[in-house]
Formats: structure tokens, C-alpha cells, sequence
């Protein structure tokens, strides 16, 4: 039995959570695989994995038999690129997510610089606004706005963005256009809800040196982004999200900025990965790059307002 091959397979098989997955990434026949796990399995004298029809998952014992196999694979990686081109040129899958905005607006425009620097990289970029199972579904890196609530991921700090208040110019000429906080107790706001927590976020100050949440009256919540964005052109009310996702809209007058001057909580943005991740050079030249982009200018800060001369 090749047992580097065997404990390659089966990390492979717990992180993408089937056979054939697995057999696809490491572009292996699946048969060779299956009987790679079934000598993995005999050799150490326990069963690894459950497999049902619809799922294969780790047993206890293979639970801990993964972590301690990604972290020898993880070591063998590092301590070979440490001798060859690899060290200063990555290469393989780095598998990332992020939320579908950011995606398109701030990194897309800008991956390319990446990839030029780093071209023996394979990019797969996911856009999603749920939550993802970094080990299960397979990512390397994922990156999300608001505090990190998986506290067993390494967290690398992006950013604090600012955060604006909008609404349509129909719903302003409509409700009239809110002054102070207090103006907003005749106002509607538009929820974004969690699909996997069913958390709710509304509208959320700084007052009196504490962050509070309005509680408002709603017509219509939504778990999208983008359909929390449209909701705002259509007139449902006011919304609060980071300015680089609404740039482009305000420039148009499309929606308009509403209590600019009442302070606002900052919204983080991280780079979440699993620690056995933490020293794989593809995910170390990726987030450094991530830090850089999001330090830059302009991108994702409201510019300063103009003052008259």
C-alpha cells in the first residue's frame, strides 16, 4: 500500500465528502481510490469512514486520523517547497469564497493582478452569501463581512468598512428624507436575514459611544445581497451596507445617502481558513494579497466630502 497516496485520498474524501470528488481532484480512477481506503482501513485496523448513498462521512476514529493526516500532508508540502520553485512560485487548486458583491465589484476587477504574479495557480472562486463548510465543501480560504463566529478558523483581519445608510429617491420624495436618528421612528427599513441562522439585521448607530440597533418597522426582508440592494431601488425602505457595494448606485443617483453625519459601526471583513491551512503557501500568498488590496485607497472607503472653497 502507497500509504502517502492512501492518506491523501482519504483527507481528500473527508474535505469534499465523496469518492468521486475526491478521485476527481487527484485525477485518479475512483476505483484506485476506493481500494486505497480499504487498505488504509485494514492496515490500521478501524473503520474510517460511514457511506451512506447520498453521503460519506468521517467515523471518530477518522475524524482524528484526518486531522493528524492533513497535518503531515500539510508539514510534507512545506518542507519540500521549502526546496524547490514552489517556495517562491505556488502552484495547484486554491479553492475561495466570498460574498457575491465583494466578489464582483472589488476582486474580480482586480484577480488578475494575482494571477499574473502567482500563474501556476489554478483559481476556484465561489460567490455566496451563506455560510460554507470549509472542510466539508473543500475551500482554502474564504473571506466574510461582520465578526467571525467560528472561532476554530484562523482569522486574518481585512479591513473596517464603513457602512452608509441609503435609500431611493423615490421613497425620500414619498417619506421625506431623515435628519437624525431620531427622524427615523417614521421610517421603514428593509431586513437582511441569515438563510442559516435566521439573524436579522436592521439598522445599527453609534450612541452615546455604544452600537445600537433600531428596532423599525419592515415590509420585506431578503437573504440576498443583490436582492437587499434592489429592494432599496424599488422603494421598500432604507438599508445599511458597506459604501463599496453601493458606489456605483449613489454615483448614478440611483439610491441616495441618507445621515451621513450620524456615526456608524464599522463592518470587519476577514480571511477566514482552517488552521492545518495556515502554512500552505497558496493560502499565505493569497491572503498577504487580500491585505495589500483592501489597504488601497479609494476601494473600499467612502471618500471624504468636498468641502467648498
Amino acid at each position: 500500500m502507497d500509504r502517502f497516496n492512501a492518506m491523501r485520498a482519504f483527507a481528500r474524501i473527508v474535505e469534499l465528502g465523496g469518492f468521486g470528488k475526491a478521485a476527481d481532484s487527484l485525477h485518479m480512477p475512483r476505483a484506485s481510490v476506493t481500494v486505497l481506503i480499504k487498505q488504509l482501513e485494514a492496515h490500521l485496523g478501524t473503520q474510517l469512514l460511514l457511506r451512506t448513498t447520498r453521503h460519506v462521512t468521517p467515523t471518530l476514529d477518522g475524524q482524528a486520523y484526518y486531522q493528524r493526516c492533513v497535518s503531515l500532508l500539510n508539514e510534507l508540502d512545506d518542507t519540500e517547497s521549502a526546496f524547490s520553485s514552489v517556495a517562491k512560485d505556488p502552484e495547484g487548486m486554491l479553492r475561495i469564497d466570498m460574498p457575491s458583491g465583494f466578489g464582483r465589484l472589488i476582486i474580480m476587477p482586480s484577480l488578475p493582478e494575482f494571477t499574473g504574479r502567482y500563474p501556476r495557480l489554478e483559481m476556484e472562486v465561489g460567490m455566496t452569501d451563506r455560510p460554507v463548510d470549509l472542510i466539508r465543501e473543500g475551500f482554502d480560504c474564504v473571506i466574510r463581512g461582520g465578526q467571525p463566529l467560528d472561532h476554530s478558523l484562523v482569522a486574518r483581519p481585512l479591513a473596517q468598512m464603513r457602512q452608509v445608510v441609503c435609500a431611493s429617491r423615490s421613497y425620500l420624495e414619498l417619506h421625506g428624507t431623515p435628519l437624525t436618528v431620531a427622524d427615523l421612528a417614521r421610517h421603514k427599513v428593509i431586513e437582511y436575514f441569515s438563510s442559516s441562522s435566521n439573524k436579522r439585521y436592521g439598522l445599527e448607530f453609534v450612541i452615546d459611544g455604544t452600537t445600537q440597533e433600531l428596532n423599525l418597522p419592515k415590509t420585506l426582508a431578503t437573504n440576498s445581497a443583490d436582492g437587499y440592494l434592489a429592494a432599496c431601488s424599488a422603494g421598500y425602505g432604507l438599508v445599511q451596507t458597506p459604501y463599496y457595494h453601493v458606489a456605483e448606485l449613489l454615483r448614478r443617483g440611483e439610491l441616495i445617502e441618507v445621515l451621513g453625519d450620524c456615526p456608524q459601526p464599522r463592518l470587519p471583513l476577514t480571511a477566514l481558513y482552517p488552521a492545518h491551512r495556515q502554512m500552505s503557501r497558496r493560502v499565505r500568498v493569497f491572503v498577504d494579497w487580500l491585505v495589500d488590496l483592501c489597504a488601497r485607497p479609494g476601494l473600499l472607503e467612502k471618500p471624504p466630502a468636498a468641502h467648498p472653497a
